[in-house]
């Protein structure tokens, strides 16, 4: 059974019809919230930034959002392939006791220790992502705005819930409760465009980074926000896959970029690939669909790609292949409702899972070599 599908939109077929896919080519790259889900990508991810990408030398912009910022954040790292294997690992070992009688962990406990898990993960290693030479990292973060400034037992219940019937209007209008703020590598421009969705840049900084990763990774309720993020507008920061789930942006050509970056007297050093001048955007995803908002999981009519992702190149596990995997389907977060206090349980059926997706990187490989043309889909 093939477990890999590889999707692609109009412009990236074009490309992959003249050339092949070739990581000269590759301009962006997306990462998504979706908690353990992101972990079927761990293969992929050693083999995409730890092999592959090593045969080109262009400047790559990082994108991501929860699971997906703590993603490309090791990606950014000395040997990156091995800060992969950690990530698997202290993500999978992650556990928050239930005492006896207890049906969940409190917010606060979850908050405090997964910010002690960051800590030690990047401890003096910050400059190391700050300072790469090729990977510009873009952390996507929600902020509360109105009801949703700080965060409080009653109005932020109330903010959420009037952010979810104005979302369901109209996706635009949502920005009246929540903004996406995106922490990015200094002097850098964001290699997506801001008119879906009202938008602020930040500068990543010793400072905030830890703050601005942990604030990303805040689903609401199931985390505390983080408030006041040194070089930020002040308030409360959440999970950034509220506002962009699956990272469903107006992914830019490096000719607007160029603009861009002349416009905003930012940094832009983008030199034209030998395969296509505006390069392509890689999505290493676990589903077709790229979603914009949390919100939106239940808003079919919004799943559908866009001519804003034309430049892209989307690998996803097959339906099918997924069913194979421990009880059927991707680890996910109520794998932790599952398992309870039975760590070593859950820890074996995720480590299966990801053992079972170096299927995932043979396929791609193997593609990659003779790109044909019958396993690349419509996106």
């Amino acid at each position: 059974m093939q477990a890999l599908q590889v999707f692609a939109g109009p412009l990236a077929r074009q490309t992959i019809a003249k050339h092949g896919l070739q990581p000269g080519a590759i301009r962006t790259i997306p990462a998504a919230a979706g908690g353990p889900k992101g972990l079927i990508l761990g293969a992929l991810d050693r083999y995409i930034f730890g092999d592959w990408l090593s045969r080109s030398e262009q400047p790559i912009d990082l994108v991501g959002a929860s699971i997906g910022a703590w993603r490309m954040a090791t990606a950014c790292l000395d040997q990156a392939a091995f800060g992969f294997r950690r990530l698997e690992h202290d993500y999978i070992h992650q556990h928050y006791e239930l005492a006896p009688g207890q049906k969940r962990v409190s917010a606060a406990l979850v908050s405090e220790l997964f910010g002690q898990n960051l800590q030690a993960f990047y401890n003096g290693r910050v400059q190391e992502i700050l300072q790469h030479p090729r990977y510009r990292l873009h952390i996507v973060t929600a902020r509360g705005r109105h009801l949703l400034h700080t965060e409080h037992g009653l109005r932020t219940p109330l903010g959420y819930f009037g952010a979810f019937l104005t979302n369901a209007v109209r996706r635009k209008a949502m920005g009246a409760w929540l903004e996406r703020v995106v922490f990015s590598t200094p002097d850098t421009v964001l290699p997506f465009g801001t008119d879906d969705y009202r938008t602020r840049q930040v500068a990543l900084s010793e400072r905030n980074f830890n703050l601005a990763l942990q604030a990303s990774c805040s689903i609401p309720f199931v985390l505390q926000a983080v408030h006041n993020i040194p070089g930020a507008p002040p308030g409360a920061y959440w999970d950034g896959g509220i506002t962009d789930y699956h990272l469903h942006l107006n992914y830019l050509t490096d000719s607007a970029i160029a603009t861009k970056s002349v416009a905003t007297n930012a940094m832009d050093t983008r030199a034209s690939g030998p395969f296509d001048q505006d390069g392509l955007v890689l999505y290493p995803h676990f589903q077709k669909a790229v979603v914009p908002g949390w919100l939106d999981k239940r808003l079919k009519w919004r799943h559908r790609a866009t001519h804003h992702l034309d430049s892209m190149v989307l690998l996803a596990p097959s339906p099918e292949w997924v069913k194979t995997l421990p009880n059927g389907k991707l680890p996910d977060r109520t794998d932790f409702t599952h398992y309870g206090n039975d760590l070593a349980g859950r820890v074996k059926a995720w480590n299966a899972a990801c053992s079972a997706s170096t299927q995932l990187v043979d396929e791609f490989a193997a593609w990659l070599e003779k790109p044909d043309a019958a396993r690349l889909q419509p996106l």
